[in-house]
């Protein structure tokens, strides 16, 4: 993660950085795309489908998908309503209550955590030029999660309010990175010196916390967090993720032409006309956001917002048009995937959805290094 990772187009790049800069959203229509597109689908769909069948309460297909499609609950509009805003669930058969009131609401929250991380990590790698940063690595995620703890530990009247808390905390995390980083401005390997630094300082502070925690049931609560887990998430979580991931998202998306100027370097993006650290710091704040949704929501899930975008960016290119919508998909697909193999390999034992995902990215990334000397480079 050294600022000689970081350089400037090459001549041979000039079609490319064309391409980023000038041509339409016509780009975006290509097999790459489209095949990210396509196989993450069809992997949420896979793990989808075995979330809803499989557990203590085991259902064959056909019960399987007779719950999912019981006209009590898709046929009526005020049933599907309550879900979103809060209503009373209508009385029916077993495997239709176990499957809308548990499996579907922890699915649908794994696609809301796979991704805000994914476009969360995408867009802070844009912003330090660094294939290797991601809301950890920049001390957001640590900000968040030490929000949440203090919250659940030491002010537990105010859990209602999560989302809040652990946005508020993972933008204080930032501002004391981007304090820390600036000096007449800010350049992409102090922004990320200085993450590492805070997130060393969040990170031993929220073991500290332990050490107020009041029974050891608070102290299972925070592990959760610690570890991220997808374990008891309900309509709850859901209602209160939907709103701001789907406008994390729509910004991430509509910053994308911004993140791909940003990655011809500071003098050919100011060169352009554009102002870098404000261009910089907004969609920073985007990306805050998103990380500090899916910490409010399932606490800290590990190496999402660090695989995902490096993965869908060898299969699309680094364009981020593409490149986003390709982490919209691919995220969820990968959680959606994690979250089964935690719930369901040491099965009646659930482990927290983080501890999956860190035991598949930190082998994907050590193949990554045996495989290209260059990994961190743009």
């Amino acid at each position: 993660m050294s600022s000689d990772s970081y350089s400037e187009p090459k001549a041979d790049d000039a079609d490319s950085s064309d391409r980023f800069v000038i041509s339409g959203w016509r780009a975006l229509l290509d097999r790459q795309l489209a095949s990210v597109v396509v196989g993450s689908l069809v992997i949420f769909a896979v793990s989808a489908f075995v979330q809803i069948r499989y557990g203590s309460y085991e259902l064959s297909i056909g019960e399987a998908f007779a719950a999912v499609f019981d006209p009590a609950v898709i046929g009526d509009p005020n049933v599907l309503a309550g879900l979103l805003l809060g209503g009373e669930f209508p009385d029916v058969e077993t495997a239709t209550l176990i499957v809308w009131n548990i499996r579907i609401p922890r699915i649908i929250v794994g696609v809301f955590v796979g991704a805000n991380l994914a476009v969360s990590g995408a867009i802070f790698q844009a912003v330090t030029r660094n294939e290797l940063a991601s809301p950890y690595v920049l001390g957001v995620s640590a900000g968040a999660g030490l929000a949440v703890l203090v919250v659940l530990i030491l002010v537990p009247a105010l859990s209602n309010y999560l989302p809040f808390v652990a946005a508020l905390g993972g933008a204080t995390a930032f501002l004391l990175v981007y304090a820390i980083a600036w000096q007449g401005g800010t350049s992409p390997v102090r922004l990320i010196l200085a993450g590492v630094i805070v997130a060393m300082i969040g990170n031993s502070l929220q073991t500290g916390l332990f050490f107020f925690a009041g029974n050891t049931g608070v102290v299972q609560t925070a592990l959760s967090w610690l570890t991220g887990s997808l374990t008891g998430k309900d309509w709850a979580q859901v209602r209160l993720a939907l709103p701001w991931t789907a406008i994390a998202v729509t910004l991430a998306l509509a910053g994308s032409r911004q993140l791909n100027v940003l990655l011809l370097g500071e003098q050919t993006a100011s060169s352009l006309g554009m102002n870098v650290e404000r261009t910089r710091f907004g969609l920073s704040v985007v990306a805050i956001a998103a990380a500090s949704i899916a910490v409010a929501v399932a606490g800290l899930v590990a190496f999402v917002g660090l695989v995902v975008p490096h993965l869908v960016r060898n299969l699309v290119g680094s364009d981020y048009r593409r490149l986003m919508v390709g982490c919209v998909f691919a995220g969820p697909a990968l959680v959606t995937a994690a979250d089964v193999g935690a719930r369901l390999a040491l099965s009646p034992l659930q482990l927290p959805v983080g501890i999956v995902t860190g035991l598949l990215g930190g082998p994907y990334f050590l193949y990554l290094m045996r495989r290209n000397r260059n990994v961190g480079d743009f």
